[in-house]
């Protein structure tokens, strides 16, 4: 039923994103051509007609990456901000793939002006239906509908953790009625929740407190309970779910495997083990490394041109760094200390007001300039565009011992920028938070979430205060 009724409404909100789209599209026709605000006196060069026909084009397009977004999925437990960036990045990434189009077709009678009136129009409608949306949910949670009563099964850290999340996002509709646990003394309470007596009762309790779902939360050492547990659950007809107290072992996204009807839980998901999917993003780096040496030549030459005039030394500055599989490559970058001993360079962290930083050097480590060489890496197969970042082997050993999953990094290529960057992970910041933000892109990794990164790098990534 719950995943019945989910996807009714995500057909309703995918019938409101395109009827949205359209009505954005016409108007911004009419504000172009027909309002006195924009017009201005433009003559229309391509026919009412032709305009209207590219939303054959259009509507699949938005939906399409409105999917690639996640802006379909089980919107119960979503962040606002979340949403409403990935309705942004997604315009945002429909205009730049709409005027490549047209300046491909060689349309140039097409206005430009109105493709952008378009696509801000609907960023902002979209972004009004989901608030619109949002704030029906939470009156019709208020007055006591579409609420979702849960019973824990079972006092632990999961019990916690699922307790903290629930509080923290009243949004989603949850309300937890109680635990029911046999070691944790009755009436003990965690923010509110108190136990309500022994797992034995839940049948005495269920027919009284209409529950929604009961939720599996017991530690680890009474997993040998877990079939006898679930069996009683099983016996109310509610919905039971299980959260797993080995969220340290697991952290994100596992997944099953069936071997002729025996379940496998694999420890990590790694979308890029998959072949077709590891060729995808290859192609995608070495277009993209081409386009952007070029693109981008200008700026290296005069980059390498002040280097040499302001510091004596070599142009590139080449380290050691490590990569898929663990294996070292030599990674590129525009010099940007003066020259020092390769033993206490592999040793020392980059720190603020470094006196190894050149006055151009600080410049372009602010910018990200400093990177542009590893474009050539990139084109190599040594980096991709987006993933996590390299580290020296010596630090490799390092955090090897200090940082739990630490070495999983390496299961991908290393990026040039990543999902850690974008969100101000650089520099002498957490190793841990960082290494946090390269799991998820490892086991979260889409073409899509690739697209995303990238997109953000331009606003989030390449001036960044943490960068010194």
């Amino acid at each position: 039923m719950i995943e019945e009724n989910q996807k009714y409404f995500n057909r309703i909100l995918e019938a409101a994103d395109a009827g949205i789209a359209a009505f954005s599209y016409w108007l911004a026709w009419y504000l172009k051509f027909r309002s006195r605000w924009f017009s201005g006196g433009s003559v229309e060069t391509v026919s009412f007609r032709t305009y209207m026909t590219a939303l054959v084009f259009i509507l699949p397009g938005i939906l399409i990456l409105y999917w690639t977004m996640s802006l379909y999925g089980a919107n119960r437990l979503k962040g606002r901000r979340v949403e409403i960036g990935n309705v942004v990045t997604a315009n945002l990434i429909g205009y730049f793939i709409f005027i490549a189009a047209l300046y491909m077709l060689h349309e140039d009678n097409w206005s430009r002006s109105m493709i952008s009136i378009f696509f801000v129009l609907n960023t902002v409608l979209d972004i009004s239906l989901r608030f619109l949306v949002w704030g029906i949910l939470r009156d019709m949670r208020r007055k006591g509908r579409y609420i979702r009563n849960v019973l824990l099964v079972g006092y632990s850290r999961a019990a916690e953790e699922y307790i903290d999340r629930v509080l923290q996002n009243p949004q989603w509709g949850f309300n937890i009625r109680g635990i029911l646990d046999d070691k944790v003394e009755a009436g003990t309470e965690y923010k509110g929740i108190r136990v309500l007596g022994r797992i034995e009762n839940l049948l005495i309790i269920l027919p009284e407190n209409h529950l929604s779902e009961i939720a599996i939360t017991l530690g680890l050492s009474e997993y040998d309970r877990l079939e006898a547990i679930v069996a009683l659950c099983e016996k109310s007809g509610v919905h039971t779910k299980f959260i797993p107290d080995y969220n340290n072992i697991i952290p994100t996204k596992p997944y099953t495997e069936d071997i002729l009807g025996l379940p496998v839980i694999n420890i990590r998901y790694v979308p890029l083990s998959n072949p077709v999917r590891a060729l995808t993003k290859r192609m995608m780096d070495i277009v993209g490394s081409l386009v952007c040496i070029v693109l981008f030549s200008p700026v290296m030459l005069i980059t390498a041109i002040l280097v040499k005039l302001t510091s004596p030394g070599p142009l590139i500055f080449r380290q050691e760094r490590v990569g898929l599989h663990n294996k070292p490559f030599m990674m590129y970058k525009f010099r940007s200390m003066v020259v020092q001993d390769d033993r206490s360079e592999k040793r020392k962290w980059t720190t603020r007001n470094d006196p190894r930083v050149t006055k151009i050097g600080r410049f372009m480590r602010k910018t990200s300039i400093d990177e542009l060489p590893q474009l050539f890496n990139v084109l190599k197969g040594e980096m991709s565009l987006v993933g996590p970042r390299p580290e020296r082997p010596y630090f490799v050993e390092k955090f090897q011992e200090e940082i739990p999953r630490y070495m999983v990094k390496h299961q991908v290529r290393p990026g040039m920028t990543g999902w850690a960057q974008i969100h101000g992970y650089r520099g002498d910041t957490s190793i841990r938070r960082r290494i946090d933000c390269d799991l998820y892109y490892i086991e979260n990794w889409t073409v899509g979430l690739d697209i995303k990164i990238l997109f953000l790098t331009a606003f989030n990534g390449f001036v960044n205060k943490n960068a010194y």
